[in-house]
């Protein structure tokens, strides 16, 4: 069995814990060993650490690292802001070994040290490489038949795919989360902001109304091209993004229409047969339809 240190981040662990359940349900399930980690901290994310202490961020992220180094592992998230952290800060020591050598310092003074061996491992891709389309087709007991996804990668799942472990062959034509979608039945059309930034981060933080235009601008294109019955993400900002977004905008009459949202091991767990309330319970956008929905679609 293939095993992979779990790392929840910061927002799975306090805003969508569900997320996490989901993790918890449909990993073991599809043979992938979890590992808690015990131990790990923020990964540190864009805005915090990496925009004012790169020695201090890389620092941070290599302690999370070892914690799977030394067990061998590598960490898996589903959280694109750890995913590009982890992976970018490990690129930086690997590529700077002043920078190294002064993280490995500070390690020093905790009893750890980092290699450089252990990396961090996407959510999607642990799915679309290590457990495959065919297995995923085989572990559902109800589909997405007659339902219309439109996909959101996120930013950091596609950019910089130089430095990352996996990459799209094309990162402006992503084709990965589409293919897990329609692995479970679905149509996973393309729509011309489909890599378009969700607007969480530091924009949401600094200026929420320029974020929220972003939102509205996705929201409008997917309505328009595709008519989504389902908006699918495999990362944690955008899931919160998204969902919460749209509310506010309704609230102030700068949108007229809803479209449910659900990170990808949610929908995979509902469609394993996984209960709904458990691995997708939180949500500001109601998914109480989309859900019924997939759910009469027994195979």
């Amino acid at each position: 069995m293939v095993k992979y240190g779990l790392f929840l981040g910061c927002n799975i662990s306090f805003n969508r814990p569900d997320v996490e359940v989901a993790m918890r349900s449909i990993f073991p399930a599809l043979g992938i060993e979890l590992d808690d980690l015990v131990g790990q901290s923020c990964c540190p994310t864009w805005g915090t650490m990496p925009s004012i202490d790169v020695v201090g961020w890389c620092a941070v992220a290599a302690r999370n690292l070892a914690l799977g180094e030394e067990k061998g592992i590598d960490l898996m998230t589903a959280c694109n802001s750890c995913y590009g952290s982890l992976n970018e800060a490990r690129h930086k020591m690997l590529t700077n070994p002043e920078i190294h050598r002064k993280v490995n310092e500070i390690l020093a003074t905790i009893g750890k040290k980092y290699e450089g061996k252990a990396k961090c491992r996407h959510v999607a891709w642990v799915l679309y490489k290590d457990v495959g389309l065919e297995k995923i087709k085989e572990s559902i007991k109800y589909t997405l038949d007659g339902i219309t996804v439109a996909v959101q990668p996120g930013c950091h799942f596609l950019w910089p795919s130089n430095i990352y472990p996996d990459k799209e062959e094309d990162p402006f034509n992503p084709v990965v989360l589409r293919k897990l979608c329609e692995a479970l039945g679905a149509e996973a059309p393309y729509y011309s902001k489909l890599i378009d930034c969700c607007g969480m981060g530091a924009l949401r933080s600094t200026d929420p109304e320029k974020s929220f235009i972003l939102v509205k601008e996705k929201m409008e294109c997917i309505k328009e091209e595709i008519d989504a019955d389902l908006i699918v993400t495999t990362c944690s900002s955008c899931l919160i993004q998204l969902d919460d977004a749209q509310e506010r905008l309704r609230k102030e009459g700068k949108l007229n229409f809803s479209i449910p949202v659900l990170h990808y091991v949610q929908l995979l767990a509902i469609c394993m047969g996984f209960d709904p309330e458990k691995v997708a319970g939180i949500c500001v956008t109601p998914r109480d339809e989309i859900i019924k929905r997939i759910l009469e679609n027994k195979r």
